[in-house]
């Protein structure tokens, strides 16, 4: 009876001890599925919960902009998706240059006019070949029956490497545009006054340098950046950028005009005498990888593309939290009507796609609380 005893108690060990690594090899896969890779507290709420999907099967998407009850969405091989009423239409582009297919390149920033509803137009950011080299360029496109067409070139020749593209394009509340430019995996030019790589650039509309730039004779608005992908600024005018790091120690930054914010010099919580560090920065041991950016209620929400969140700044408590995960890569934001919107980025061949990615998405603002 005793030996019974001990088989019967043998056997009930192992079966709990093996449910017992069931559970906590579920549990390291689900956390490993959500991408954390910050240290800092992060939100609990469910990524799924309460989203909706208003368009898939993206290619690439790269940058949304709205008017009225539309979405325009880059993406990066070429093309401009026009999203209404559950609809989805693949505008053509006709550009000027051949387009670049180089890693990270490609139809970038785009932003709808003001007066968009009379003239069509807007303007565009795009990576292109030529017999002289790789570079980009910020143009003015038209839309008629036959698609977009490149109409004016604004700016040229903005350097473009390997990797390291910028590319985010937005008219700020001075109706001035704005531009980010990477460092072209040339570190050095992002110091480099007379180059427009690793800056964030400022013009008239009409592709004039304002004279009220830090420098009358130059778009440089500020330099020092390795890779800026995202701007937003407050209902008071302040600007806020996003920042790819090294590797790691990606940047949130307050923008000021003329500001050096140290790159390749400086970087992360590091500091020198006149250069500026990051109001936020992730740190040596974790990377987001942020890109777009919008502001809502003293706080900024980032996507974050290796970080596969949306992230929330908190400009109050200089805080943040991942208030949107398990979607994978995230390229860019936008806040409307209490609503929040974001595009995946799973097709850029860094990510893993689903079925049907990539995605259009919806959530309500006060979901994420």
């Amino acid at each position: 009876m005793k030996k019974w005893s001990v088989a019967i108690f043998l056997v009930l060990f192992i079966i709990s001890a093996c449910s017992s690594n069931q559970n906590q090899e579920s549990q390291e896969e689900e956390q490993d599925d959500t991408g954390v890779e910050d240290s800092q507290p992060v939100g609990e709420k469910s990524s799924k919960t309460d989203l909706t999907v208003l368009a898939d099967n993206l290619d690439v998407p790269w940058s949304i902009t709205k008017h009225e009850n539309a979405f325009y969405i880059t993406e990066r091989p070429g093309g401009i998706v026009k999203i209404e009423n559950e609809e989805m239409e693949r505008q053509t582009i006709s550009l000027k240059k051949d387009q670049s297919d180089a890693a990270e390149a490609g139809l970038l920033g785009f932003v709808l006019a003001s007066d968009f509803s009379e003239s069509n137009l807007a303007y565009g950011y795009y990576t292109y070949e030529s017999e002289s080299g790789q570079f980009n360029r910020v143009v003015t496109l038209r839309l008629s029956s036959d698609g977009w067409q490149e109409e004016e070139v604004l700016i040229d020749e903005i350097p473009s490497g390997t990797y390291h593209h910028g590319g985010r394009l937005e008219i700020g509340p001075d109706d001035k545009l704005y531009v980010t430019t990477g460092d072209a995996s040339n570190a050095e030019i992002a110091q480099d006054l007379n180059s427009l790589g690793g800056k964030i650039l400022r013009m008239d509309l009409d592709g004039s340098i304002p004279e009220d730039n830090p420098d009358p004779d130059s778009y440089v608005y500020s330099y020092g950046h390795r890779n800026p992908q995202g701007v937003a600024w407050t209902p008071s005018g302040e600007l806020y950028a996003s920042e790819h790091g090294n590797s790691a120690n990606d940047e949130i930054n307050k923008i000021e005009a003329g500001g050096n914010y140290g790159w390749p010099i400086i970087e992360g919580n590091q500091e020198q005498e006149n250069m500026v560090s990051p109001l936020f920065t992730s740190g040596d041991d974790t990377t987001w990888a942020p890109s777009g950016m919008s502001y809502s209620e003293e706080k900024l929400y980032v996507a974050a593309l290796s970080g596969t969140a949306v992230l929330e700044f908190d400009l109050e408590t200089n805080q943040y939290k991942e208030v949107v995960t398990g979607l994978g890569r995230i390229r860019d934001v936008a806040i409307e009507d209490d609503y929040l919107y974001f595009i995946s980025n799973n097709t850029d061949g860094r990510g893993s796609a689903e079925a049907n990615d990539d995605k259009l998405y919806r959530i309500a603002m006060s979901e994420l609380d």
